[in-house]
């Protein structure tokens, strides 16, 4: 049986875009163990007492239900370059844990700090972040990213950024792209587009 988690922010006991999480993690136990119960996670999220101040990451592990609920302070990886990796038949459509596909694409970055991930011949994701392309006058997301990630969703939401198909020749009109994931939003993680290697 396969195994998911959600990853999820928490500063200063506040819990972040719980509704987004609660969305995914009900739907992906829908579809891929047929269970028809609605869980809340901020009914399981009990955070210690060591990690009620600061920026906290918060990892739910689950299948049929909750596994395990595991807390650490939030380490922010440094990241200046991305190097373009190629793979069609990648699928990481839900938030598995099983990530090897993933890290065998990782494990071709060479020098640089993360890969930026194409599947026929489309933009998609880095290993662990969405992407949102900035081109001075808007903010543009794959329209086909292999996850659809819980930030990403409220950005879309809120009509702070919009989604459209981006290929490998369209970097040149981009100026930087945003890393964004549960523990980063915009502006947090910001590589320049001269800084993408091929």
């Amino acid at each position: 049986m396969c195994r998911l988690f959600e990853t999820i922010k928490i500063l200063d006991c506040a819990i972040y875009d719980a509704g987004f999480h609660n969305k995914r993690f009900n739907h992906s136990r829908s579809v891929l163990f047929g269970c028809l119960d609605y869980i809340d996670l901020r009914d399981s999220i009990k955070i210690p007492p060591e990690h009620r101040y600061g920026i906290v990451k918060c990892r739910v592990v689950y299948s049929r239900g909750i596994e395990t609920i595991e807390y650490e302070r939030y380490n922010k990886r440094n990241i200046s370059t991305l190097k373009i990796v190629n793979c069609d038949d990648i699928d990481y459509s839900y938030k598995y844990c099983d990530r090897s596909g993933l890290d065998k694409l990782l494990d071709l970055r060479g020098g640089h700090d993360d890969i930026i991930i194409i599947k026929n011949n489309r933009i998609t994701d880095s290993s662990f972040c969405n992407l949102v392309f900035d081109d001075g006058e808007k903010l543009v997301t794959p329209a086909m990213p292999l996850l659809k990630g819980t930030r990403r969703e409220k950005l879309l939401s809120e009509n702070k950024i919009v989604q459209d198909e981006i290929r490998l020749n369209d970097l040149k009109s981009f100026k930087t792209v945003h890393l964004i994931n549960a523990m980063l939003d915009l502006d947090e993680c910001k590589v320049g587009i001269d800084s993408i290697y091929r």
